[in-house]
Formats: C-alpha cells, sequence, structure tokens
C-alpha cells in the first residue's frame, strides 16, 4: 500500500493526472524519487499515443509536432517549465550565487525568461517538425531517463538552501538507497535506449543526457551555490531539449531511428 500511495503522491507532484489525495507521510516521502521516472513513462505513452492518431488521421508534421511540444507541458502542468524559466533569469543576470537565489525566489518572470521559453517552444517545435521518423521506444525513455536523473541529482548533489521542495524531498528521502536505485535505474535506461534506436540514435540520445547532467552539477554549485527545485526543473527540460536535438543530428547524420 505504502508503495502505491507513493506512486500517487509522486504522479499528483510532478503531473496534473487525477490521483486520489494522501498525505505526505515519511514513509511516503522516502522513496519519491524513485517514482518520479513513472510519470515520464505516462508522458512517453501519451505522446506515442498521439504520433499514432496523427498518422491515422494523416494529420500534417507540424500538428504532429505541435502537439509533442504541448502534451508534455499539459500533463505536467508547466512545473518543469517554471523553473526553467526562473534559472534563466538567475542565469542571465550575472551576479552572484546569493543574488542569483534571490531572484529564484522572486514571483515575477523576467524578459530573460521569457526570450528562453520562446527559443525553447522553437527549437523544440522545429525539431519534432524535422524528425523523419519518430522512434517511441527511444522517446519514451528519454522521459524516464530525464526523470531518473532528475531524481538522482536531487538526492545526491549538494543543495543551495534548507527550503524548498527540494529540500523537502531530499531531506525524506532513504538517500542511499534512492541514489543506488536511480543510479541502476538510469544506466538501464542508458542501455535500453541504446538497443531500442537503429543506428547510433539511442546512443547519442542517451549521451546528451549525460552530458547535461554532468555540466548540471558543475554549473549548480559554480553559479547557484547548490541544487534547488527550480534548477531541478531546468536540467529536466533542457535534458529532453538535448536528447530531442541528439535524435534529429542521428537522422542527419544518416543514422535510421526504429
Amino acid at each position: 500500500m505504502t508503495i502505491l500511495k507513493t506512486i500517487a503522491v509522486a504522479f499528483a507532484m510532478f503531473s496534473r493526472i487525477p490521483m486520489p489525495v494522501f498525505p505526505w507521510e515519511k514513509d511516503t516521502l522516502r522513496y519519491l524519487l524513485c517514482a518520479f521516472p513513472l510519470v515520464g513513462a505516462v508522458i512517453g505513452l501519451v505522446c506515442w499515443g498521439w504520433t499514432v492518431l496523427c498518422g491515422w488521421l494523416a494529420a500534417p508534421a507540424l500538428l504532429r509536432a505541435a502537439g509533442l511540444c504541448g502534451l508534455p507541458v499539459l500533463l505536467t502542468g508547466g512545473i518543469h517549465l517554471d523553473g526553467f524559466c526562473d534559472t534563466w533569469d538567475a542565469l542571465s543576470s550575472h551576479a552572484g550565487p546569493e543574488r542569483k537565489q534571490e531572484i529564484l525566489k522572486d514571483p515575477h518572470v523576467g524578459a530573460f525568461a521569457v526570450i528562453h521559453l520562446c527559443l525553447y517552444f522553437t527549437v523544440t517545435l522545429a525539431l519534432w517538425s524535422a524528425l523523419p521518423v519518430y522512434p517511441p521506444v527511444v522517446v519514451l525513455l528519454t522521459f524516464c531517463l530525464s526523470r531518473s536523473l532528475s531524481g538522482l541529482a536531487v538526492a545526491v548533489f549538494p543543495l543551495a538552501r534548507d527550503t524548498g521542495l527540494a529540500h523537502t524531498f531530499s531531506s525524506a528521502a532513504d538517500k542511499k538507497t534512492v541514489a543506488a536505485v536511480l543510479t541502476v535505474l538510469s544506466a538501464a535506461l542508458v542501455a535500453a535506449m541504446g538497443l531500442a534506436g537503429k543506428g547510433m540514435a539511442g546512443w547519442l540520445s542517451a549521451a546528451a543526457a549525460l552530458l547535461v547532467f554532468l555540466s548540471y552539477r558543475f554549473m549548480a554549485l559554480r553559479s547557484l551555490g547548490g541544487l534547488s527545485g527550480d534548477l531541478a526543473g531546468w536540467f529536466l527540460q533542457t535534458a529532453e531539449l538535448w536528447m530531442l536535438a541528439a535524435l534529429e543530428l542521428a537522422a542527419l547524420l544518416g543514422g535510421a531511428l526504429s
């Protein structure tokens, strides 16, 4: 029962999918981060279903791409994009870590957040439109890998402050178990992506996520003094964008997608 409660709380927190309401208890939060990739699996399945529907209707590539841009946002309620925007406002200030943390906590949206959000959707729409073949298994796994690595970071990266959702989830987690589970899961997802994609497509996409993950830790410590919930959202969106770009690169280099 605790496992089901944990999964339900994860979906209630990180998605807009209706779930039974359970209190945030210690046992429920202990392994919450391990359930985070399941949210990605559902998003991947919905996107897969959208592409199948578009195929049945012979929908234009642009319409298919618009759905693939919008569905993850609708299913998550934009929670990760909010952190993406706040983080870009902070990073673009070129201020010190303390001032950047103040900007992260500011509820107002700055110009740099709007600029990067527009760029994000423009590039994402272009990449989905240009992708010649939709690789369903690889794309589904990218949504899982981004969340597995995000949860791993919350469990093991130093935190910038002792407040906020990242601190809540990190302090409540059984860190050793969560880190071990998500490390193994991330490795399994990387291998599965590599094996599922034709040519180098899956491997390139997984490598892109790992490169973003490594730069994520460096940037969090150097620029912001540690991890925060907003920065976790920035990582997830950025990793998914670069994984998609890697799929398109594989296609341009002649790698066939499954």
